[in-house]
């Protein structure tokens, strides 16, 4: 079997605002966020009030179903709030940072003796193990299973995406360790996927199965990957990681010290100056959008992730656990006068219906968050087919889970299904129906039902 991967179906979505490869370090934030929304199906349990002093890399919260899974600061500091929402629903706990920051030391571990349970214990001990995350259901994996192979994903094909290339230079010791510890957790392989052609740091590691990856986006999304590479089947476990998280992992395994240092892009055709930050999981976004031209009370959309997939957050919002990328676009809160009947010539569209896109395929486009229409039910145009590359029906997968046919569900596939891998038929969607969240209550009902 060839370890290449091609796909034809999809849609990469071009857009102004990339982000320039120059790295600077971003102001340090007063405050640092973590948000349990952040861990779909995590009810945390608080192991801090307010007022507490934390170490960067200590214990905040664990999950009350699986009390070692715990989850930690990023930085040192006090809690100065715990925000809660109905019933007293954890929201949200904020760290006030130190100026000189304190790193709880765990004792280092060696990587190539320890066995498998040593290095599952040291990685719930040490709160890297969030960073793993698992199909069926795409949630924090189940430390108590083992997983039938791990993937990773080096290259990210969304729009305006962070280039992992230019991130992880320099992290090969880091990667290295990362994946020579996860290797030891599976009986299977450790599946990593590069961009066709590009010159990636994760090449180059060794006890790994590496695959070249091609074609429009999601050839990217580790979804995609699973699914053309070893597809997960009932009563089977894969896990996933993100390439950057690796880092962490790696860095924490190397010198026994949580460092939540993240790279992310700043980008969007409403940023003068899009670039790379140095800064920390859950930093303040302001600390890095209005120095670079966003004009502050502006009437644009800021987004923790790509503009697929991502979640809007307020100017005084916070970096999400899992982002390396803010999106930043203008909002589309405009009416467009015979909207409908124009011929359009400055929006992307997989329609050749008075839209012109396809004449030119490499322009970039300034668009804005406008959904072009309003909700309505479903109507069949074999849109999403076109831009779903995976070997499963998109629109019956969809229905069946807005009725919760559970065995329908299970027979399409759905256990190797992430809210993600259905953006790009969300985005085609002309009933403009909300295929992400649809696909996430579905799951949220399975792992009710089936566990």
């Amino acid at each position: 079997m060839s370890n290449d991967i091609k796909i034809t179906k999809g849609l990469d979505i071009k857009l102004k605002g990339e982000a320039e490869k120059a790295l600077e370090n971003a102001v340090v934030s007063n405050s640092y966020t973590i948000r349990p929304e952040d861990f779909h199906g995590v009810i945390p349990k608080l192991v801090a009030r307010v007022g507490d002093r934390v170490k960067a890399g200590s214990p905040v919260f664990y999950d009350k179903a699986n009390e070692s899974v715990q989850f930690v600061s990023p930085v040192s500091g006090e809690i100065v709030e715990i925000v809660r929402g109905e019933k007293r629903r954890i929201l949200a706990i904020k760290i006030q940072a130190d100026k000189e920051q304190v790193i709880q030391e765990n004792e280092k571990i060696n990587v190539q003796s320890a066995d498998a349970e040593a290095i599952k214990a040291y990685l719930l001990a040490s709160g890297c193990w969030p960073f793993i995350k698992q199909r069926p259901y795409d949630i924090i994996a189940n430390p108590g299973k083992s997983p039938k192979a791990i993937f990773v994903s080096g290259y990210n094909s969304a729009p305006l995406a962070a280039d992992l290339d230019f991130v992880l230079q320099g992290k090969e010791a880091e990667l290295q360790a990362a994946i020579t510890a996860l290797a030891k957790l599976t009986s299977g392989k450790v599946h990593v996927s590069v961009k066709n052609g590009a010159s990636s740091p994760l090449a180059g590691l060794n006890g790994v199965a590496l695959h070249q990856v091609s074609g429009p986006h999601p050839v990217g999304n580790v979804g995609t990957q699973i699914n053309k590479i070893d597809p997960v089947n009932k009563g089977e476990v894969v896990w996933t990681i993100n390439a950057q998280d690796l880092v962490i992992i790696g860095e924490t395994l190397l010198t026994g010290k949580f460092n939540a240092e993240r790279i992310v892009a700043l980008a969007g055709s409403s940023v003068k100056k899009p670039r790379y930050f140095k800064t920390k999981i859950g930093a303040e976004v302001a600390t890095m959008i209005y120095d670079n031209g966003v004009e502050e009370g502006g009437n644009d959309r800021i987004i923790s992730g790509n503009v697929l997939s991502g979640k809007q957050i307020k100017p005084d919002g916070n970096l999400d656990y899992y982002s390396n990328l803010i999106t930043v676009i203008p909002e589309g809160n405009d009416y467009e006068f015979f909207g409908w009947t124009a011929p359009v010539f400055n929006k992307v569209s997989t329609s050749r219906a008075l839209t012109f896109s396809w004449l030119n395929p490499n322009k970039k486009y300034s668009l804005n968050t406008n959904t072009n229409g309003e909700h309505r039910a479903f109507v069949v145009t074999g849109n999403y087919e076109q831009v779903f590359p995976l070997d499963i029906y998109p629109m019956q997968i969809l229905k069946s889970c807005m009725y919760n046919d559970l065995d329908e569900m299970e027979a399409l596939g759905m256990y190797e299904v992430a809210p993600e891998d259905f953006a790009l038929t969300e985005f085609v969607c002309v009933s403009k129906q909300p295929h992400q969240e649809i696909i996430r209550k579905g799951l949220d009902v399975m792992i009710k039902e089936i566990g």
